[in-house]
Protein backbone atom coordinates (compact mmCIF):
# COMPACT_ATOMS: atom_id res chain seq x y z
CA UNK A 1 0.00 0.00 0.00
CA UNK A 2 1.34 3.40 -0.47
CA UNK A 3 2.61 5.11 2.29
CA UNK A 4 3.72 8.84 2.30
CA UNK A 5 2.72 10.50 -0.66
CA UNK A 6 6.72 12.21 -2.54
CA UNK A 7 6.86 16.06 -1.96
CA UNK A 8 5.20 18.14 -4.64
CA UNK A 9 7.75 21.25 -3.59
CA UNK A 10 11.23 20.96 -2.86
CA UNK A 11 12.33 22.15 0.67
CA UNK A 12 15.43 23.30 1.48
CA UNK A 13 17.03 25.51 4.31
CA UNK A 14 17.89 28.18 1.64
CA UNK A 15 14.13 28.29 0.91
CA UNK A 16 13.32 28.37 4.54
CA UNK A 17 15.78 31.21 5.57
CA UNK A 18 15.03 33.02 2.69
CA UNK A 19 11.06 33.33 3.36
CA UNK A 20 11.78 33.65 7.16
CA UNK A 21 13.80 36.83 6.82
CA UNK A 22 11.76 38.20 3.97
CA UNK A 23 8.72 37.92 6.04
CA UNK A 24 9.67 37.75 9.95
CA UNK A 25 13.24 39.21 10.21
CA UNK A 26 12.15 42.22 12.03
CA UNK A 27 10.02 39.87 14.65
CA UNK A 28 12.50 36.87 14.78
CA UNK A 29 15.54 37.97 16.85
CA UNK A 30 18.48 37.20 14.92
CA UNK A 31 16.98 34.94 12.68
CA UNK A 32 19.90 35.47 9.81
CA UNK A 33 21.78 33.46 12.18
CA UNK A 34 19.81 31.17 14.26
CA UNK A 35 20.97 27.59 13.71
CA UNK A 36 17.73 25.93 11.38
CA UNK A 37 17.72 22.60 10.52
CA UNK A 38 14.84 19.69 9.17
CA UNK A 39 13.15 17.70 12.60
CA UNK A 40 10.25 16.53 11.05
CA UNK A 41 9.09 15.44 7.54
CA UNK A 42 5.30 14.26 7.26
CA UNK A 43 2.74 13.31 4.46
CA UNK A 44 1.80 16.90 4.57
CA UNK A 45 4.32 19.38 5.96
CA UNK A 46 7.80 19.75 7.10
CA UNK A 47 9.20 20.98 10.52
CA UNK A 48 12.44 23.05 10.47
CA UNK A 49 13.54 24.09 13.75
CA UNK A 50 14.62 27.98 13.59
CA UNK A 51 17.13 28.27 17.12
CA UNK A 52 15.83 27.02 20.29
CA UNK A 53 12.64 28.72 20.51
CA UNK A 54 10.56 28.89 17.13
CA UNK A 55 9.26 25.83 14.22
CA UNK A 56 9.27 26.30 11.04
CA UNK A 57 6.08 24.56 9.41
CA UNK A 58 5.95 24.03 5.76
CA UNK A 59 3.35 22.32 3.13
CA UNK A 60 5.27 20.03 1.25
CA UNK A 61 2.20 19.05 -1.66
CA UNK A 62 -0.93 21.31 -2.65
CA UNK A 63 -3.51 18.97 -0.53
CA UNK A 64 -1.95 19.93 2.70
CA UNK A 65 -2.03 23.82 1.88
CA UNK A 66 -5.28 24.84 3.03
CA UNK A 67 -4.50 22.79 6.39
CA UNK A 68 -1.96 25.62 7.28
CA UNK A 69 -4.36 28.17 6.88
CA UNK A 70 -6.93 26.35 8.74
CA UNK A 71 -4.37 26.53 12.11
CA UNK A 72 -3.44 29.83 11.85
CA UNK A 73 -7.57 30.50 11.81
CA UNK A 74 -7.78 28.52 15.12
CA UNK A 75 -4.72 28.06 16.70
CA UNK A 76 -4.88 31.41 18.97
CA UNK A 77 -8.37 30.72 20.19
CA UNK A 78 -7.61 27.33 21.09
CA UNK A 79 -4.27 28.29 23.17
CA UNK A 80 -6.30 30.54 24.84
CA UNK A 81 -8.16 27.75 26.17
CA UNK A 82 -5.66 25.18 27.08
CA UNK A 83 -3.51 27.75 28.81
CA UNK A 84 -4.80 27.59 31.57
CA UNK A 85 -4.83 24.08 31.73
CA UNK A 86 -0.41 23.87 31.32
CA UNK A 87 -0.64 23.16 27.71
CA UNK A 88 0.99 24.79 24.79
CA UNK A 89 0.21 24.19 20.91
CA UNK A 90 1.71 25.52 18.26
CA UNK A 91 -0.09 28.64 17.95
CA UNK A 92 1.73 30.60 14.97
CA UNK A 93 3.48 33.88 16.00
CA UNK A 94 4.58 34.64 11.93
CA UNK A 95 1.68 33.65 9.38
CA UNK A 96 3.93 33.48 6.33
CA UNK A 97 1.98 34.11 2.94
CA UNK A 98 3.12 32.29 -0.55
CA UNK A 99 6.55 34.46 -1.70
CA UNK A 100 8.76 34.11 -4.94
CA UNK A 101 9.05 30.69 -5.29
CA UNK A 102 7.15 28.87 -2.69
CA UNK A 103 3.23 28.81 -3.13
CA UNK A 104 1.90 28.19 0.02
CA UNK A 105 0.51 29.79 3.47
CA UNK A 106 3.31 28.79 6.01
CA UNK A 107 4.17 29.18 9.75
CA UNK A 108 6.29 29.95 12.36
CA UNK A 109 5.40 28.60 15.64
CA UNK A 110 6.81 27.97 19.03
CA UNK A 111 8.90 25.02 19.40
CA UNK A 112 7.74 22.26 21.81
CA UNK A 113 10.47 21.14 24.33
CA UNK A 114 10.05 17.51 25.45
CA UNK A 115 9.54 14.44 23.53
CA UNK A 116 6.95 12.52 21.58
CA UNK A 117 4.14 10.32 23.74
CA UNK A 118 5.12 7.58 21.40
CA UNK A 119 8.12 7.21 22.89
CA UNK A 120 7.03 7.31 25.97
CA UNK A 121 5.83 3.77 27.16
CA UNK A 122 2.33 3.61 27.79
CA UNK A 123 2.16 2.03 31.08
CA UNK A 124 3.72 5.85 32.03
CA UNK A 125 1.29 7.77 30.32
CA UNK A 126 -1.38 7.30 33.13
CA UNK A 127 -0.43 10.89 34.48
CA UNK A 128 -1.95 12.43 31.06
CA UNK A 129 -5.39 10.87 31.52
CA UNK A 130 -6.62 13.49 33.60
CA UNK A 131 -4.90 16.97 31.81
CA UNK A 132 -5.95 15.47 28.26
CA UNK A 133 -9.56 15.13 29.08
CA UNK A 134 -9.62 18.34 30.65
CA UNK A 135 -8.11 19.37 27.07
CA UNK A 136 -10.79 17.70 25.14
CA UNK A 137 -13.73 19.02 27.18
CA UNK A 138 -12.15 22.44 26.73
CA UNK A 139 -11.77 22.06 23.12
CA UNK A 140 -15.18 20.55 22.01
CA UNK A 141 -17.26 23.36 22.31
CA UNK A 142 -19.83 24.72 19.75
CA UNK A 143 -18.12 25.98 16.69
CA UNK A 144 -19.62 28.34 14.09
CA UNK A 145 -20.98 27.41 11.17
CA UNK A 146 -18.08 28.47 9.48
CA UNK A 147 -15.95 25.97 10.47
CA UNK A 148 -13.18 24.56 8.08
CA UNK A 149 -14.53 21.15 6.52
CA UNK A 150 -12.49 17.76 6.89
CA UNK A 151 -13.60 15.18 4.39
CA UNK A 152 -12.74 12.33 7.20
CA UNK A 153 -12.77 13.65 10.64
CA UNK A 154 -15.86 14.34 12.62
CA UNK A 155 -18.18 13.22 10.11
CA UNK A 156 -20.62 9.56 10.94
CA UNK A 157 -19.27 6.58 10.77
CA UNK A 158 -20.86 5.05 8.28
CA UNK A 159 -19.04 7.36 5.50
CA UNK A 160 -15.74 5.30 6.64
CA UNK A 161 -17.50 2.02 6.47
CA UNK A 162 -15.66 0.95 3.27
CA UNK A 163 -12.68 2.03 3.85
CA UNK A 164 -12.62 0.05 7.02
CA UNK A 165 -13.45 -2.95 5.48
CA UNK A 166 -10.80 -2.65 2.54
CA UNK A 167 -8.22 -2.22 5.21
CA UNK A 168 -9.02 -5.27 7.13
CA UNK A 169 -9.41 -7.13 4.31
CA UNK A 170 -6.13 -6.18 3.66
CA UNK A 171 -4.24 -7.06 6.97
CA UNK A 172 -6.04 -10.63 6.22
CA UNK A 173 -4.87 -11.09 3.10
CA UNK A 174 -1.60 -9.97 4.12
CA UNK A 175 -1.84 -11.98 7.56
CA UNK A 176 -1.07 -9.06 9.66
CA UNK A 177 -4.03 -9.69 11.29
CA UNK A 178 -5.10 -13.47 11.75
CA UNK A 179 -8.74 -13.77 11.32
CA UNK A 180 -9.95 -14.40 14.66
CA UNK A 181 -8.27 -10.79 15.75
CA UNK A 182 -10.02 -8.92 12.42
CA UNK A 183 -13.50 -10.54 13.08
CA UNK A 184 -13.12 -9.19 16.63
CA UNK A 185 -12.22 -5.65 15.19
CA UNK A 186 -15.27 -5.87 12.58
CA UNK A 187 -17.33 -6.41 15.55
CA UNK A 188 -16.21 -3.36 16.89
CA UNK A 189 -16.72 -1.12 14.23
CA UNK A 190 -20.01 -2.37 13.45
CA UNK A 191 -20.91 -1.65 17.19
CA UNK A 192 -19.89 2.01 16.45
CA UNK A 193 -21.69 1.85 13.31
CA UNK A 194 -25.14 0.38 14.84
CA UNK A 195 -24.87 3.59 17.34
CA UNK A 196 -27.25 6.92 16.55
CA UNK A 197 -24.98 9.30 15.50
CA UNK A 198 -23.76 12.75 16.74
CA UNK A 199 -26.95 14.84 16.56
CA UNK A 200 -26.08 18.02 18.33
CA UNK A 201 -24.20 21.00 17.20
CA UNK A 202 -21.10 20.53 15.61
CA UNK A 203 -18.56 20.66 18.34
CA UNK A 204 -14.22 21.91 17.43
CA UNK A 205 -12.46 18.69 17.69
CA UNK A 206 -8.43 18.21 16.63
CA UNK A 207 -8.78 15.61 14.14
CA UNK A 208 -5.63 13.72 14.41
CA UNK A 209 -5.32 13.10 18.32
CA UNK A 210 -2.96 10.20 18.70
CA UNK A 211 0.47 9.53 20.80
CA UNK A 212 2.46 11.14 17.44
CA UNK A 213 0.87 14.45 18.58
CA UNK A 214 1.22 14.63 22.51
CA UNK A 215 4.35 15.90 23.63
CA UNK A 216 5.40 15.16 26.98
CA UNK A 217 7.77 16.82 29.60
CA UNK A 218 9.80 15.33 32.01
CA UNK A 219 6.56 12.71 32.48
CA UNK A 220 4.04 15.05 32.00
CA UNK A 221 1.74 16.05 28.86
CA UNK A 222 2.87 19.09 28.23
CA UNK A 223 1.66 19.81 24.83
CA UNK A 224 -0.53 18.83 21.40
CA UNK A 225 0.95 19.59 18.04
CA UNK A 226 -0.20 19.04 14.25
CA UNK A 227 -3.89 20.84 14.25
CA UNK A 228 -4.08 20.65 10.47
CA UNK A 229 -6.99 18.28 10.61
CA UNK A 230 -8.96 20.53 12.81
CA UNK A 231 -12.53 20.35 11.99
CA UNK A 232 -15.85 19.87 13.72
CA UNK A 233 -18.46 17.48 14.58
CA UNK A 234 -18.41 14.61 16.17
CA UNK A 235 -16.00 14.65 19.27
CA UNK A 236 -16.00 10.93 18.95
CA UNK A 237 -13.19 11.09 16.90
CA UNK A 238 -11.23 12.75 19.56
CA UNK A 239 -11.86 10.15 22.15
CA UNK A 240 -10.61 7.33 20.34
CA UNK A 241 -7.29 8.62 21.98
CA UNK A 242 -8.39 6.30 24.96
CA UNK A 243 -7.54 3.42 23.46
CA UNK A 244 -4.91 4.79 21.58
CA UNK A 245 -2.71 6.56 23.86
CA UNK A 246 -3.39 4.64 26.94
CA UNK A 247 -3.95 1.17 29.06
CA UNK A 248 -7.02 -0.08 30.65
CA UNK A 249 -6.22 1.77 34.26
CA UNK A 250 -5.43 4.89 32.10
CA UNK A 251 -8.54 4.87 30.20
CA UNK A 252 -10.51 4.26 33.10
CA UNK A 253 -9.11 7.48 34.51
CA UNK A 254 -8.87 9.37 30.84
CA UNK A 255 -12.97 8.49 31.13
CA UNK A 256 -13.83 9.59 34.61
CA UNK A 257 -12.25 12.89 34.48
CA UNK A 258 -14.69 13.97 31.35
CA UNK A 259 -17.10 14.05 34.39
CA UNK A 260 -19.91 12.33 32.16
CA UNK A 261 -20.02 14.96 29.19
CA UNK A 262 -20.35 12.55 26.72
CA UNK A 263 -22.66 9.63 26.73
CA UNK A 264 -22.34 5.94 26.31
CA UNK A 265 -23.15 6.02 22.51
CA UNK A 266 -20.13 8.78 22.13
CA UNK A 267 -17.89 6.38 23.77
CA UNK A 268 -19.01 3.47 21.57
CA UNK A 269 -18.38 5.74 18.71
CA UNK A 270 -15.01 6.38 20.35
CA UNK A 271 -14.21 2.83 20.57
CA UNK A 272 -14.73 2.04 16.71
CA UNK A 273 -13.27 5.40 15.55
CA UNK A 274 -9.95 3.76 17.51
CA UNK A 275 -10.27 0.58 15.79
CA UNK A 276 -10.30 2.54 12.54
CA UNK A 277 -6.97 4.43 13.37
CA UNK A 278 -5.24 1.60 14.24
CA UNK A 279 -5.63 -0.28 11.15
CA UNK A 280 -4.81 2.97 9.34
CA UNK A 281 -1.39 2.78 10.40
CA UNK A 282 -1.10 -0.80 10.08
CA UNK A 283 -2.14 -0.39 6.44
CA UNK A 284 -0.24 2.81 5.60
CA UNK A 285 3.25 2.64 8.20
CA UNK A 286 5.34 0.51 5.65
CA UNK A 287 8.01 3.24 5.95
CA UNK A 288 7.45 4.38 9.55
CA UNK A 289 7.96 1.43 11.99
CA UNK A 290 6.50 3.35 15.25
CA UNK A 291 3.38 4.40 13.38
CA UNK A 292 2.90 0.72 12.44
CA UNK A 293 3.97 -0.55 16.04
CA UNK A 294 1.47 2.20 17.77
CA UNK A 295 -1.33 0.19 15.50
CA UNK A 296 -0.42 -3.08 16.49
CA UNK A 297 -0.45 -1.86 20.09
CA UNK A 298 -3.94 0.11 19.63
CA UNK A 299 -5.40 -2.91 18.24
CA UNK A 300 -4.65 -4.54 21.62
CA UNK A 301 -6.08 -2.08 23.66
CA UNK A 302 -9.10 -1.93 21.48
CA UNK A 303 -9.76 -5.23 22.21
CA UNK A 304 -9.05 -5.19 26.04
CA UNK A 305 -12.30 -4.17 26.04
CA UNK A 306 -14.18 -6.07 24.34
CA UNK A 307 -17.53 -4.81 21.91
CA UNK A 308 -19.17 -2.89 24.68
Amino acid sequence: MPDKPAAEFPIDADLVRGLVLAQAGARIPNAATLPLHKVAEGWDSEIWRLGDAYAVRLPRREMAAPLVLNEQRVLPEIARRLAPLGLSVPEPVVCGVPAGVYPWAWSIVPWIEGERAMDVPRVDRGGWAAPLAAALVALHTDAPADFPVNPVRGHPLATRDAGFAERLALLRETRTLDDATAERLAAVWRAGVATPEWSRTPVWIHGDLHPGNLVSREGALAGVIDFGDVTAGDPAYDLGVAWLAFDAPARRRFVAATGGRYDPATWRRAHAWAAAVALMFLVHSDDNPDYFELGRDAVTQVLADGEA
